[in-house]
Parts: C-alpha cells; sequence; structure tokens
C-alpha cells in the first residue's frame, strides 16, 4: 500500500491520539528502561472554566517536548496532569449561569445547593480545556488526572492548614487586603488589575485644634502682568511671603474615606510643617481631633506635602498607621457602601454632624459626590485638579477594588520563605533564564503576611469551628474559641476537651450552619436551662464552622505532592517526588512557584530528614504576543487562538512555529504567516518521505551507518549525528529555539535540498551497491529526521513513521538515537561541502545579480588543484544541473565583468556580459542600495538616540537592532553586486 499523496492533519492528528491514549502511550513508566531514572513534570493546572489560549500553548507544547524526548530516552516518565478550581472565576461562570436560566440566586438556593450546582457545571463543562490539550498534543497521564477540590487532594489541604496552623504559621487577624465589592471578597494581587482613568484631586483645608495658627510661606509671581500667588514648595528659592493659616490642605482621589481619617502625616524635614507635628487637626464633618505625625512617607514635593492617613483603607496609609500608632477606622460596608450608624469605631471620639450621618448607607461614589458638595458649601474644599491615575480593578468583577480593614486567615509567609531563599541560593533550584531569581529573591525578602481566606463558597472551607470563650464555671466572655481540625468529629473532640476543662457540669455540643462573619459572633452562644425540665439543667455549646474557604493558591501551592498522593506515602509519591523541571509564566512566580516552595520545603523531606525542594528547576517562558510585539487583548481585538491556528494548519505547525520562537528570556512575537510557513515544513518532510517510497528506499534491518563507503551516504550520516548532538545540547539547556531551528536545517536545508537532490544520479542509476546503500542510507537518514522532530512534531512524524513501513512499536516509544559527532567522515565532509559550496556561491551570483532563470551560464575554471578538478569532474552533473550551469570552460584571465568564485583550490568565475543589462542592473541595485542606507541611517539614528534607548521598551530597542543588521549585511550584498554591475557598463 502506497504512501498518502498529501497529509491530512484534521483526520490524522485525532486518529493518532485516540491510537496513543488506548495503547497506553502516555501512562507513568511506560517504555521505561531498566536502571533509568525518574523525570517528572507537574503540569500548571489550568482553571477548570478556561479555554486554550496561546499562552497555554507555548506552556504545555514546551512541557511535552520535555515528556516525549525523555520518554523516547527511556526514563521512567510521568507528566502529572489537573486542573484548579479556581474559586472566584468558576463560582462567577455558575452565578451567570444561574442568572441566565432564570434560576434563584446563590444566597436565595443556600450554600449547598450552590456548590450542588457548581459539581455539576464541573461534570458537564469542566473538561473543555482537557480536550483543547490532546488536540495540541499533550501526552500527559490522563489517567492520573487530578482536580483540586477532589477528595484525596481536599484532605491533604485540610491536613496542610491544620499543620501550618498547630506550627502557629497559620493565624487569624484583622489587617487590610484587597477586597472586590461585587464578590464580597479579598483578592489576591493577581486578581487586581491597574487601569489608568481620569479623575480628580481634591484639596481639602482641615482646620488646626486648639485656635492654632501658623505662617505658610507662599511665592508671588507676575505672570501677563498680573501678580499672582501659590504655595511655595521645597524646589522654590526663599519664600515671596507668609500667609497665616488656621488649616492644613491635604489632597485625596477619594474624599468618601476622608470619615475615616485618623492621622495627617508630615515629612520632618519639611519646614512649612516641622513646627505642627504632635499638633492636632480637627477633622470636618466628625468633629475628631487627628494628630500630625512625622513620617518620611510624606514627599515635600509632592502635591501639599502633607497627607491625610486612612489606615483602613489604603495600604501606604496602613503602614504609617502602625508606624505611628493611629486608630484604625473602617468606613464602609462590604458592598462598598458607607458605615457610619451603629460603628461603634467610627463614633468613638467624635460628634458627628448630621450631614454626616445622612451619608450612612450611601454607595461610596455617592457619597464622594456628597463630601465633595459639602465641603464645597462649609468652605473647606480648597480646589479641584484633573488628574489622571492609576485605579485598582477586580480582573474578573471590573470593579474598583477597595483596601478594607478585615478579619481574615494570614500565613506567616516571612517565616516559610526562609527556606525557599536559601534554598535557591545554594542551587538546590535554579532558575533558567537565571536573572529570575532576582525577581524571586525580591519578592520572597520583603513578603508580607499570606492573606489565604476567601468569602467564597466554591473552595476548601476552613476547616475551623469556633464555640463560646469559657472563663469559670458558667460565664462565656463573649467571643469565640476556634476548633482547628481536619473534621467535624475532631473538631468536636477537642470542643469536648476544651469545655471539659473550663466548664463544670454536663455538656452537650451541637453543630449548626456556617453563618457570615458578623452573624458568627452572636450566633455562636451559650444555651443554659430546660423549661420542661428545670430541675435538670441542660448545657448546649454549638459549634458553627468559619464560612470561608481558601485561596487557591494555598490549595495550588501542594501541586508537586498532593498529585502524587499525599499524606499517603503512596508508591508514586516515593517515586517520582521531587519533580524535575516546573515551565511556568514570570507572572506567576511569586504566586504560584514561591507558595510550592514554601509549602514543598515544610512537609516534605528525604530519606534523611531534610527538607526538599518540589524542582530542581523553573524555566520560565516569555510572553507570546502578537507580530508587532503587542500583548494579546480582546479589547485590542488581536487575540490569536490557538485552536483556530490547529484548525486551519495543524498543532505540528503551531507547537513547531512557537518552539522555533521560543528563546530563553525573550517575548514571542506571533505571526499566522509563520505558522503557515512551517505547515509547509510538515508538508516536505512528507514530500521527502514520498521520495523515498517511489525509489524504494525502505528501512533495512540491521543497517549500520559506520558501514557505508560512498562519500554522499557517509555525509549524510556525519551531519545526522551532528543533528543529533545539537537537538540533545539544546534541549538540556532549555534552548528549544536552538532545537527547533537545528532540526529546520537540517531536515529541509540538509536532507530535502542536498541529500536528496544529491542522491538522484545514484538512486536513479544502475542496480548494485552504491544504490542499494544509497535506498538504506535514505530510509535511514529520513528515520532519524522522524526521531529527532518527534518531540516537536509528534503528529505528522508517528504517521509518517507507520506509513513508511511495520514497525515493532509506534515512534512516541522508539529509543532515541545516541550516536553523535563521533559519525562525521572528514574526508566525505569536505568533498561533499565542497561540491554545495560550490553550487550555492553560483546561486547566489545568480539571485543578486537578477540573472534570469531560464539562462545557462558557462562556468571558467581559471586555476585548480588536482583534488579541485576530480571533484568538477566527478560531480560536474550535478553541479550543471543544480546550479544552471552549462560547458566547463579554462582561461587564463577572467573575462570583463565576471563574478569571482573562491572555493577551497580552485578560482572560478562566472562571464555575465551579454546575460545581463549592465546599465538598468545598476541602476537598480544603486536605486536599491540608496533606499537601504536612508533606512540604515535612520534606524542607526534611533539605536544612537538616548532618550529612545531610555522609554522605549526592551522588544521595540531590540526589534529595531535587529532591523538595522539585517539591513547592513544586504547592503553589503547590493554593494558588491553592484559594482559587478558597473564592469559591465
Amino acid at each position: 500500500m502506497s504512501m498518502d499523496k498529501t497529509y491530512n492533519a484534521a483526520d490524522a492528528e485525532q486518529a493518532i491520539y485516540e491510537r496513543w491514549e488506548a495503547e497506553g502511550r502516555f501512562a507513568a513508566g511506560a517504555n521505561a528502561q531498566p536502571g533509568k531514572p525518574t523525570y517528572t513534570i507537574v503540569i500548571p493546572p489550568p482553571n477548570v472554566t478556561g479555554s486554550l489560549h496561546m499562552g497555554h500553548a507555548l506552556n504545555n507544547t514546551l512541557q511535552d517536548i520535555l515528556i516525549r524526548w525523555k520518554r523516547m530516552q527511556g526514563y521512567d516518565v510521568l507528566w502529572q496532569p489537573g486542573q484548579d478550581h479556581a474559586g472566584i472565576a468558576t463560582q462567577m461562570v455558575v452565578e451567570r449561569k444561574l442568572a441566565a436560566e432564570g434560576l434563584p440566586t446563590r444566597r436565595e438556593m443556600g450554600r449547598e445547593a450552590f456548590t450542588k450546582k457548581i459539581w455539576e457545571w464541573k461534570e458537564e463543562s469542566g473538561g473543555v480545556i482537557v480536550n483543547q490539550l490532546k488536540r495540541l498534543g499533550a501526552s500527559c497521564d490522563w489517567s492520573r488526572n487530578r482536580f483540586t477540590m477532589d477528595e484525596g487532594f481536599h484532605d491533604a489541604v485540610l491536613k496542610v492548614f491544620v499543620q501550618l496552623y498547630k506550627d502557629n504559621l497559620i493565624y487569624r487577624a484583622k489587617r487590610l487586603v484587597n477586597w472586590d465589592p461585587h464578590f464580597e471578597t479579598a483578592i489576591s494581587d493577581l486578581e487586581v488589575e491597574q487601569v489608568e482613568k481620569k479623575g480628580n484631586l481634591w484639596r481639602f483645608r482641615y482646620k488646626l485644634a486648639d485656635g492654632l495658627t501658623y505662617d505658610h510661606p507662599i511665592v508671588r509671581e507676575d505672570i501677563g502682568g498680573e501678580e499672582t500667588t501659590r504655595n511655595w514648595t521645597p524646589d522654590d528659592d526663599d519664600a515671596s511671603a507668609w500667609e497665616e493659616r488656621d488649616y492644613l490642605v491635604v489632597a485625596t482621589t477619594r474624599p468618601e474615606t476622608m470619615l475615616g481619617d485618623t492621622g495627617i502625616a508630615v515629612n520632618a524635614a519639611d519646614p512649612r510643617y516641622a513646627p505642627l507635628i504632635g499638633k492636632h487637626v480637627i477633622l470636618p464633618l466628625t468633629g475628631r481631633r487627628v494628630p500630625i505625625v512625622a513620617d518620611d512617607y510624606a514627599d515635600p514635593g509632592k502635591g501639599t506635602g502633607a497627607v491625610k492617613i486612612t489606615p483602613a483603607h489604603d495600604f501606604n496609609d496602613f503602614e504609617v498607621g502602625k508606624r505611628a500608632n493611629l486608630r484604625v477606622i473602617n468606613v464602609l460596608t462590604g458592598k462598598a457602601a458607607m458605615l457610619l450608624e451603629g460603628n461603634a469605631d467610627f463614633l468613638e471620639g467624635c460628634a458627628p454632624t448630621p450631614e454626616a450621618m445622612a451619608l450612612d448607607g450611601l454607595d461610596r461614589y455617592d457619597a464622594r459626590t456628597q463630601v465633595v458638595a459639602l465641603a464645597e458649601a462649609q468652605g473647606w474644599l480648597d480646589g479641584i485638579d484633573a488628574e489622571t491615575h492609576m485605579v485598582p480593578h477586580g480582573d474578573r468583577s471590573k470593579v474598583v477594588i477597595e483596601p478594607w480593614l478585615t478579619d481574615q486567615w494570614f500565613v506567616d509567609a516571612k517565616t516559610l520563605a526562609q527556606p525557599a531563599i536559601e534554598a535557591v541560593r545554594n542551587g538546590d533550584t535554579v532558575f533558567a533564564p537565571k536573572n529570575w531569581d532576582k525577581t524571586y529573591f525580591q519578592w520572597l525578602e520583603n513578603i508580607e503576611p499570606w492573606c489565604i481566606s476567601r468569602q467564597l463558597w466554591w473552595g476548601h472551607q476552613v476547616p475551623v469551628w469556633y464555640g463560646p470563650k469559657m472563663d469559670g464555671i458558667y460565664r462565656a466572655l463573649g467571643e469565640l474559641e476556634p476548633f482547628c481540625a481536619s473534621s467535624e468529629e475532631e473538631a468536636v473532640e477537642l470542643a469536648k476537651t476544651y469545655y471539659s476543662n473550663v466548664f463544670r457540669g454536663s455538656f452537650e455540643i451541637e453543630v449548626g450552619e456556617s453563618v457570615n462573619p458578623v452573624e458568627r459572633y452572636t450566633e455562636a452562644q451559650l444555651v443554659e436551662g430546660n423549661p420542661d425540665a428545670p430541675e435538670q439543667q441542660r448545657t448546649i455549646f454549638r459549634l458553627t464552622r468559619d464560612p470561608d474557604v481558601l485561596d487557591t493558591w494555598f490549595s495550588s501551592g501542594l501541586w508537586p505532592f498532593g498529585t502524587l498522593g499525599w499524606p499517603e506515602d503512596t508508591p508514586e509519591l516515593q517515586r517520582y517526588y521531587k519533580t524535575d523541571v516546573l515551565i511556568t509564566g514570570f507572572d506567576i512566580i511569586f504566586f504560584w512557584v514561591a507558595r510550592m516552595m514554601m509549602l514543598g520545603l515544610h512537609f516534605m523531606k528525604d530519606e534523611n530528614g531534610k527538607p526538599e525542594v518540589p524542582f530542581h528547576t523553573v524555566y520560565v517562558h516569555a510572553l507570546v504576543r502578537d507580530e508587532k510585539g503587542k500583548k494579546m487583548s480582546k479589547s485590542v481585538g488581536n487575540v490569536i487562538d490557538p485552536l483556530d491556528l490547529i484548525d486551519e494548519y495543524g498543532a505540528d505547525a503551531v507547537r513547531f512555529t512557537l518552539t522555533s520562537m521560543a528563546a530563553m528570556g525573550r517575548d514571542i512575537k506571533l505571526s499566522v504567516n509563520r505558522v503557515a510557513g512551517y505547515r509547509n515544513f510538515v508538508t516536505k518532510i512528507w514530500n521527502a518521505a514520498r521520495f523515498a517510497e517511489m525509489h524504494e528506499a525502505r528501512p533495512v534491518p540491521g543497517f549500520d551507518p559506520a558501514a557505508v563507503s560512498h562519500p554522499l551516504n557517509k555525509w549524510i550520516i556525519g551531519e545526522t549525528g551532528r543533528l543529533r548532538e545539537t537537538v540533545d545540547g539544546a534541549l538540556d539547556a532549555y534552548r528549544y529555539n536552538d532545537a527547533a531551528n537545528g532540526l529546520y536545517a537540517h531536515v529541509w536545508g540538509v536532507f530535502c535540498d542536498w541529500y536528496v537532490e544529491l542522491s538522484k544520479p545514484l538512486l536513479m542509476g544502475e542496480d548494485g551497491p552504491a544504490k542499494d546503500e544509497t535506498r538504506a542510507t535514505l530510509a535511514w537518514a529520513l528515520d532519524q529526521c522522524l526521531i529527532l522532530a518527534h518531540p516537536v512534531m509528534p503528529f505528522v512524524t508517528e504517521e509518517l513513521w507507520g506509513q513508511i513501513a511495520p514497525r515493532d512499536k509506534p515512534l512516541i516509544h522508539t529509543a532515541w538515537p545516541t550516536y553523535g559527532a563521533e559519525a562525521v567522515d572528514a574526508d566525505a565532509e569536505a568533498a561533499t561541502r565542497w561540491t554545495i559550496g560550490l553550487i550555492e556561491q553560483i546561486r547566489s551570483v545568480r539571485s543578486e545579480m537578477n540573472v534570469p532563470a531560464s539562462a545557462k551560464l558557462p562556468l571558467i575554471v581559471l586555476q585548480a588543484d588536482d583534488a579541485a578538478e576530480a571533484r568538477l569532474s566527478g560531480d560536474w552533473p550535478l553541479i550543471a544541473r543544480l546550479a544552471r550551469v552549462e560547458v566547463l570552460e579554462r582561461m587564463d584571465a577572467a573575462p570583463k565583468g565576471a563574478a569571482a568564485l573562491t572555493i577551497p583550490g580552485a578560482m572560478l568565475c562566472l562571464p555575465l556580459a551579454g546575460v545581463i543589462d549592465g546599465a538598468a542592473e545598476k541602476a537598480r541595485l544603486e536605486k536599491a542600495l540608496a533606499k537601504l542606507k536612508k533606512e540604515i541611517g535612520g534606524l542607526a539614528g534611533k539605536l544612537g538616540n538616548a532618550k529612545f534607548l531610555a522609554n522605549a521598551p526592551d522588544e521595540v530597542v531590540e526589534e529595531n537592532r535587529e532591523r538595522l543588521t539585517a539591513a547592513e549585511d544586504e547592503a553589503a550584498k547590493l554593494a558588491i553586486a553592484a559594482a559587478r554591475a558597473a564592469e559591465l557598463v
């Protein structure tokens, strides 16, 4: 049965992948050879709500290349797959689905019913990205697919929480967090996006307390013949005058938060305000006395130099408040409405006006309008300035995020970070590129407590139950006693022990439904007495579970060991931990990589009890941008869907494109034309295989590459040995682009363009040993191309492997070769490269001088040694056909306008007179050269401009450098060609 004429990627890819899966080719340990070590990669778990984007396509292609390469080398390979439950994203998807279907909201149906709906959705729609990864060719062991909410992994998450709690590394505290008013939950920094907004800067006058005044410096200026005054700043010379003031001016972009001000910060070195440090202002609308404190956060050269401090609603202010021991007053609800009525913190020490109290319950933006209006009406609005500033938004809710003071669970990340820092410093884990370790160190050395609680319903519920805190026999303190345990049963046992120690008498424990954080404090209570039997008093302690769930980064931080069965000591855990390389994007080094390092080192130990890192290498890949270098964005409309590319060009072309451009540390500028070009590469390989079939070049059992005798066959074997070393060396160093470009250069440039062409006379000649050997060598060299290209282009190589000949095993499990440069035969290489070099020079001259393709030129030999004469004579039919030359002439001197050719052992030339119009060609070349020189001048000027280099993005600077180098190379070629043409005039 002959090969198909063309390769149909759409049909072949699905059939091949299904066969791989059915035969268990991806299973852990499949194709493992005795004595070979393990090789493990854990997939960065995509969100269960996700669909494949270009970042996923790049990330998983790079992982799959390593996995397929190591599997073919006989390693005991595991590529561990799985998905993240993606708390807030999944909850949002399901809530929208409920709304679209007209079903009750989550709050109307309750927690249990709502989470049941999420599980239903997950079973129906949560596997979309798995199928998309399969289309890409990802060879994960899908039989081991894990989910961060599955039963075993859930147990691991709870165990980690409980153990860290017992180790005093998890605690509950009131701190400032990023708060999403739409979802009413804390979110991580990664879920916050900064959006540039046009807004205002409002200046308010806060009256000094106790009748105090001070002299404020001002500057008088003459502008257009009119004298004006303005505030003095430290950048000015001496003040022109002094103005007595009984107020300070502060500026804010958020007027509604002024009701929570508890301090005014000034710089101790600022001469305007230094005498006021330790004094007070009276906060408008509230009558609250607010101290003036010294802090370097106040910049004398920025704004008015005096900064209002609202510790409960600004991260910087919170830190200033801690340093200055200021009160922390929250004036917003979880929905970002004003919280004044019944707010004891707000009401303490102040006498708010009726106008202030009327703000209670207003949305933050309505309250902003009202505060500004009151400031203007009451005379404490100093002015309004237009300002553009960055405003934090929730990446999913798209609403403005509030820094909000609330009770949350925190991990003592600073303590856990120390071993994680040391592990990278001593080389237990390394980054590639290495410069990313600086980012890692910078984050971890300045790490803040990690907020791990989220006010959601979908996720791992915090394993803490609360009961009333007791003091004495019958007295409840009105506070809560936490019981941290992996299960409700364990929590009840802990509670029994606690109440047995603090309560004399019999009691019972009941566990009720979780309640929200505010109600929790009033719902948990001591119930005494039994109306029906007063002589038999009955005491019930009610426990309620903390309703919060854990941050998804907390659970995914366990990924390298939780997926292998921990906390059980499973065979997989013993065999495949620690894992080898983690491939990830730079944006989650802190949020995920650092978490895995911290938790892995804390919980995983080697046989000697030494903490063990989760992976030895972290390969950080760059971004996939559009062809102009811009970040892909739906709003911009430049998003490229990898599935569309796979539909159009096949998975192999997409994978090869991404791999060929994955230079370490450089973003990928993806062009659809590049993908189309690499589809042509797939076709080239296919056609090479058909050529081999037409010439009956089939794999010969027992073929020994070292035994071939013909120089051409020796040459291709040596070139293949070099390719194997190139691919292995590149993949060992994570230089994916070098591996792909080496494959491309060899398969297309060396094998298809030269070996196939140079072998045609042998294949078409008379039968005999040379022809047989060439057939066998061609088949072997083609097989090696398929083997070495398989990790990058798995589908077309597997299809060809099966169509070329019957095989003992599929390509995915074929042994990776070990031959190398020792296969190079120096004499054969020199002879073949001599012929190729001559043909390439002739082709180059024809192209540069615009010689018509139909024109056949004579080749003139000016001098040649014996070896060159022999090569010219022996390879003349090939040279004549491939370089389109005729008649081998010999002359003592080159004719006028001839193009010189230099080749080892000989001097030759191509006469061009009468073949091209010298004058016309000279004019064409000079015109092209002038245009190129103008472009070179512009590029050189831009790259010599310090301002451009300082302000332009790195990728733009690099693009201009590449363009300049290419233009200079092209100009050099044009100059030589123009000089040749000039000789013909």
